[in-house]
């Protein structure tokens, strides 16, 4: 493990900013599965792992993945201010819930591209309405699938009609195999509400449609070269820096997330497209009616505060 950097005081202010900017990241079922600590050492992020999802992720891929979308918004944040930074991903054997320390750090560079993409963190929406028949322009795909591997992660453009037809075929089987599971069924209910005041969970009505009539224009894969945490964290990395780019261009995205849930068909969508990466994110992108924002916890219940060293003396 490297040193760690101790943090000037002056760019604590930086850090809470880009803390509050990580709370806007999306989450499975928007579960905002994380906690956020400013220190003398930087911005921690931990998992929330009491807010898992035991039948449908247990293994806790998914909340890695959507700890590390928060990730990439302080990134962001921080690049915006002028910040280069250090990042240790999974520091502490002996403390798995801690997936990054993120600490300003004066010799290294600014990631100016990462910096524009902090405007449109308010911006960027889950959308899973129904997509105009409209293509994507082969340069916006271009530049999601550079977004993502400029994060260490593969990326590959779904074209073929015969691709199309598989994937719709599997988020089909998917979907029939989660359906006949009374506990997942449970799961989902509970972080399904009618309730406006809720600050979690998904809207009732905003989740769902046909998998193969809603496929989009446009389908682009996420995989990582390994399957294990640190390749999830950076997954979510390169999936929070894609679905920027893709509001910057003024399109929406949403995931086909079922596929790859289950085991058995996220192995098929693997050897069937003939995959050397593992498949962890399925976008769909185009064009749709806009949608609103979903609520989020209260930052007193995520985001927290140490002393620094002088207050402590």
């Amino acid at each position: 493990m490297s040193p760690r950097v101790t943090v000037s005081a002056r760019n604590r202010i930086a850090l809470r900013r880009a803390a509050v900017r990580a709370t806007l990241a999306p989450s499975v079922h928007n579960t905002q599965p994380w906690r956020l600590r400013v220190g003398d050492d930087g911005l921690r992020l931990y998992a929330d792992v009491e807010r898992s999802l035991a039948v449908l992720d247990p293994a806790r891929r998914q909340l890695t993945i959507s700890c590390g979308c928060a990730l990439f918004n302080a990134r962001a944040a921080l690049a915006a201010d002028g910040l280069g930074v250090t990042v240790e991903r999974l520091p502490e054997p002996l403390d798995p819930a801690l997936l990054a320390v993120v600490a300003d750090t004066p010799d290294a560079p600014v990631d100016a591209a990462a910096a524009r993409l902090d405007a449109l963190v308010e911006l960027r929406h889950t959308n899973r309405r129904p997509f105009a028949d409209e293509p994507v322009p082969a340069e916006v795909l271009t530049c999601v699938t550079e977004a993502m591997e400029a994060e260490g992660a593969r990326a590959l453009v779904v074209s073929g009609e015969r691709d199309r037809a598989l994937i719709g075929e599997l988020s089909e089987e998917s979907d029939r195999m989660e359906n006949l599971n009374a506990e997942y069924r449970a799961e989902l209910r509970s972080w399904t509400s009618r309730d406006p005041g809720r600050v979690d969970g998904v809207p009732v009505g905003a989740d769902g449609f046909e998998p193969r009539s809603q496929l989009g224009p446009a389908l682009v894969l996420l995989g990582t070269d390994e399957d294990g945490p640190a390749e999830w964290l950076r997954a979510g990395e390169a999936l929070q820096r894609a679905l920027l780019e893709i509001t910057r261009h003024g399109f929406v995205a949403s995931p086909l997330v079922q596929v790859t849930e289950v085991p058995m068909t996220r192995a098929a969508l693997r050897e069937q497209l003939c995959l050397s990466a593992f498949p962890h994110v399925l976008l769909r992108i185009g064009r749709a009616p806009g949608t609103p924002a979903t609520r989020r916890r209260r930052l007193a219940d995520v985001l927290s505060e140490t002393p620094t060293a002088r207050t402590r003396r």
